[in-house]
């Protein structure tokens, strides 16, 4: 799909200074590496007020491998809360295996 320079739309994070230009019409999901929260989390359009949220893991980790924050913490989502709505994305453990011959 072409850039349309008539679709220009500013991004930045409520975590950190990034920001970003896109041209893409529609909706789209916009990520950095935020380094603000030590993740991956997604960019907010100008013009909206939203906060980005990491959530973190509450339960028992084990021998999971999961995903941390800057600090090391076990976070098991990122949420976005916005005036109209919140979007969340969760961050499942991998799943790991061993065996013997």
């Amino acid at each position: 799909m072409p850039f349309d320079l008539s679709m220009e739309r500013h991004w930045g994070c409520p975590n950190c200074d990034y920001t970003r230009v896109t041209f893409k019409p529609g909706k789209q999901a916009v990520i950095h590496t935020c380094r603000g929260l030590g993740l991956i989390a997604p960019l907010v359009e100008d013009g909206v007020k939203a906060k980005v949220i990491a959530v973190e893991r509450e339960d028992y980790v084990g021998r999971d491998v999961v995903q941390t924050d800057g600090e090391g913490r076990p976070i098991m989502a990122i949420v976005t809360v916005r005036e109209d709505g919140t979007d969340c994305r969760v961050l499942a453990p991998i799943a790991t295996a061993s065996g013997r011959s």
